[in-house]
């Protein structure tokens, strides 16, 4: 039988261990990479063919950029998957996605979106979703109430990013717009889920019996849709379609999610995504031929039908406990 090991340290453990007796890890949670999971990473120059590419991609012999770890990323953990995909017209990928479960407890999963016009987007976007899924992940080892979990997530990725700014002031010069990001997460135990959101980030339920969407956009457009002012279809072609109305950022002040929390009786996937992907498929109904899918599959239609923005998918299943 094959030996289990630590996967912080790589220790020997037991099967009934808790905890790492050498490092200390807690062996009932797992999680992706702190800094988000990424892709490989280019052993030669796509062009000269060189060995040596230096820590921001470049190549120091004939100076190509070379593309990056996180153009394309895929993570499985359990039953809960990932892709983050650059797409095709964006110089690189600004979506983030972190997620993990706590054994016997459940699931926590985020996705977060860099705002293209604003600095360090890439930076901010990570650094709201690792700090939002540890938040999960501890509320779910402490049975904590899922609702507060999600506002206290939320400004835990408020906190990292405005640390960015504080950290690493601006240079002059620059666009003048701070880090920022959209979120969306969800925290599912076995009988439950909780959503939370800020911006135009989404949640799906899809299910065999009846999908729909779970969060709504927190975009200009999406205003003038509650308010009466523009029809749905109106709205997707609004030049302010994607003004954001709310966001996490070094310059949004005090944020609170909106949450939801549902209890599903049937089995399904709640789907989390970024823009990339619902600028095509904004309908469950558009997304429900997909149900059997992984995440590749849904990043791929975004792909196929011109991928212009970052494009990020988690998928995470729910069975209903007896």
């Amino acid at each position: 039988m094959d030996t289990l090991k630590c996967p912080e340290c790589f220790a020997p453990v037991a099967a009934e261990d808790r905890f790492c007796e050498a490092c200390g890890r807690n062996l009932l949670v797992r999680r992706t990479p702190l800094g988000g999971p990424t892709g490989p990473a280019q052993a030669s120059c796509i062009l000269c063919g060189s060995p040596d590419i230096d820590d921001e991609d470049y190549c120091t012999q004939c100076g190509r950029h070379q593309p990056s770890a996180r153009d394309r990323v895929e993570y499985t953990l359990g039953a809960v998957s990932g892709v983050s995909d650059r797409g095709k017209r964006r110089a690189r990928n600004e979506d983030s996605m972190a997620f993990g479960h706590v054994a016997g407890k459940g699931v926590a999963a985020v996705v977060c979106d860099g705002v293209a016009s604003s600095e360090r987007a890439e930076q901010a976007s990570q650094a709201a979703a690792d700090a939002a899924v540890d938040v999960l992940l501890n509320a779910l080892i402490d049975t904590a109430d899922a609702e507060q979990a999600m506002v206290d997530a939320v400004a835990a990725s408020c906190f990292a990013v405005e640390q960015l700014v504080e950290n690493e002031p601006m240079e002059p010069g620059a666009r003048g717009v701070a880090p920022s990001c959209t979120f969306v997460s969800a925290l599912v135990t076995g009988s439950s889920v909780t959503i939370g959101w800020v911006g135009d980030s989404r949640a799906y339920w899809l299910s065999d019996a009846g999908s729909k969407q779970l969060t709504s956009d927190d975009t200009w457009a999406a205003q003038l849709v509650a308010e009466g002012v523009l029809t749905e279809e109106q709205a997707r072609t609004d030049r302010r379609a994607h003004v954001l109305s709310r966001w996490i950022g070094a310059d949004a002040g005090r944020v609170e999610p909106q949450v939801v929390t549902l209890k599903p009786t049937s089995p399904g996937v709640f789907l989390l995504c970024s823009d990339g992907l619902h600028n095509y498929r904004p309908e469950p109904e558009d997304l429900q031929p997909l149900l059997p899918c992984g995440p590749e599959e849904f990043v791929k239609v975004a792909l196929d039908a011109g991928g212009h923005d970052n494009i990020t998918v988690v998928l995470v299943p729910f069975a209903p406990e007896p």
